[in-house]
């Protein structure tokens, strides 16, 4: 009897080694970007709907927008009907709509692992992480200006993250990379340290050329002629000013056939009306405008109707994230999004804090619930966002695209058939028992909870025992651990080499600047 009970513990004891070995193998499996079974959630009535995009409608024909230092524009917009006074463009009530009627409600990124290709639009939603912050975080070196071997370490643990579907683009500013040079060595980190889709540059009309012909030597010319193979960022200069940088890299994309997200970049209160209706309709007339434009260039381009809006602290200026008015306005823009059959970009781990505190849990929290339930499709920013954009965190960003994790999950929604309804269990059970040894709990439990890859939830003696870490030194730990065990994926010699050339040519054929 007291050997059958050892014999058990023994196996019992295996059992937990082998299910801890399972959790913690090195892997590299993504998750299919998610597919909603979830309703999203709309704030706005049909009558509310009417009235902001008849505003906005009013706002493109009366006020107009500004296209600066770009007389091609000015033409296009002039052959199309548009009131074209000195830089301002007057467009016609209704102009702007037809316009956007060519643009694709969804499209494929195809990725250079046919695997990871997303579908952008419809009920999905993918995930890509944080974009732009001069500055990172770690909890060994502190906050600094952001290096590109930073860079590569940031793409490395995407890439090994389950839950983010996708690459990226600027994921940090390399700033020891001149200026004119730095996008050929973030590009060629995307392609090469990862296989998921990838973002091009936007910073000089020059820069999505080189993007475009990086792709060519990655996929092939005429497959990225046919194919959309990049996402890109052109953000607006809010309040309705359309700048010839990002109009240029825009026109380079949409010739190409490759996707742009058309987003206001907008702090509520500074750069559009402090109310969430009058920003709404800011945002509306703005988009409509930027993808209207898409569409002249090449009709059918793929576009995404994007919205970047924050609040704004009325002491500091600073910008604020996770409040309610920005819900209102992301679950608002989702609703105008989904009427004018656009794909929709919002949302992300926003967070003002300056380190991953509770600060930055509660917004990101915040932030990321209302991306999901807004019916966003693609959310830039998904994991490492700190500081209000400023920053990059290595903890944050492990943190993040773990609790990506729980969005997967929660959108899944409730399946109700035999299984689920559990009713041999209960009947096996009865009044008075427990679950934890039944047939259905065996069968079911290795699944039926999501669990945290990062979150301590041992007793408290044993989380003493090994170091009383919090959430902040377990992350440090997780980072340390994947980038360690990161493989490369595989590449064609032959296309490795022929990247390396070309940035090599490219970099010797200019100057340093760093300006």
């Amino acid at each position: 009897m007291a050997e059958a009970a050892t014999a058990g513990r023994r196996r019992a004891r295996g059992g937990g080694a082998a299910r801890r070995a399972e959790r913690t193998a090195v892997g590299y499996e993504t998750a299919k970007y998610i597919q909603r079974n979830i309703p999203n959630f709309e704030v706005l009535t049909e009558e509310a709907l009417d009235i902001i995009e008849a505003n906005a409608e009013t706002v493109l024909e009366e006020i107009g927008v500004n296209f600066v230092n770009n007389p091609t524009a000015l033409r296009r917009w002039k052959d199309a009907g548009a009131d074209v006074q000195g830089e301002r463009v007057h467009i016609p009530r209704g102009l702007a709509r037809k316009l956007c009627e060519t643009a694709p409600s969804q499209f494929t990124q195809v990725a250079r692992n046919r695997d990871r290709d997303v579908v952008i639009g419809g009920k999905n939603l993918v995930l890509a992480p944080v974009y732009g912050p001069p500055f990172v975080r770690d909890l060994e070196g502190g906050r600094r200006y952001a290096t590109m071997a930073d860079f590569e370490k940031f793409v490395k643990l995407g890439y090994m993250s389950k839950w983010l579907h996708h690459s990226g683009g600027t994921v940090c500013e390399p700033t020891d990379v001149p200026v004119n040079k730095r996008h050929l060595d973030m590009l060629r980190a995307h392609m090469t340290l990862s296989d998921k889709p990838f973002m091009g540059s936007v910073t000089e009309p020059s820069r999505a050329r080189d993007s475009v012909e990086m792709c060519e030597v990655l996929f092939g010319k005429d497959f990225v002629q046919s194919n959309t193979v990049m996402t890109s960022l052109i953000n607006i200069n809010s309040p309705l000013t359309f700048d010839d940088v990002m109009m240029g890299a825009l026109e380079v994309y949409a010739q190409n056939n490759q996707a742009a997200i058309i987003s206001p970049f907008i702090v509520g209160g500074a750069m559009s009306p402090v109310t969430v209706a009058g920003t709404l309709t800011q945002v509306l007339a703005e988009v409509l405008a930027g993808v209207a434009y898409s569409q002249l260039i090449r009709p059918g381009a793929p576009i995404i109707f994007g919205a970047f809006v924050t609040s704004i602290d009325m002491n500091s200026g600073a910008p604020t994230f996770g409040t309610p008015e920005a819900s209102h306005i992301t679950y608002g823009a989702g609703q105008l999004a989904r009427r004018l059959g656009l794909p929709f970009r919002s949302s992300g781990s926003f967070c003002g804090s300056k380190l991953p505190d509770a600060q930055a849990a509660y917004e990101t929290a915040n932030s990321l619930n209302m991306g999901l339930l807004g019916g966003v499709n693609f959310m830039l920013h998904a994991c490492g966002w700190l500081e209000g954009g400023l920053v990059a965190s290595f903890e944050k960003f492990v943190m993040d695209a773990d609790q990506l994790g729980a969005l997967h999950r929660f959108a899944e929604g409730v399946a109700v058939n035999d299984e689920t309804l559990g009713m041999d269990a209960i009947r096996e059970v009865g009044p008075g028992g427990h679950y934890l040894g039944c047939d259905h709990t065996q069968a079911n439990f290795k699944t039926a909870f999501w669990r945290s890859d990062v979150f301590d939830n041992k007793p408290f003696e044993t989380w003493s025992e090994e170091g009383a870490r919090d959430t902040y030194a377990l992350a440090a730990v997780r980072v340390k651990t994947q980038l360690d065990t990161y493989r490369a994926p595989e590449m064609d010699p032959g296309i490795a080499e022929g990247l390396d050339a070309y940035v090599e040519q490219k970099k010797a054929s200019m100057p340093d600047a760093f300006m």
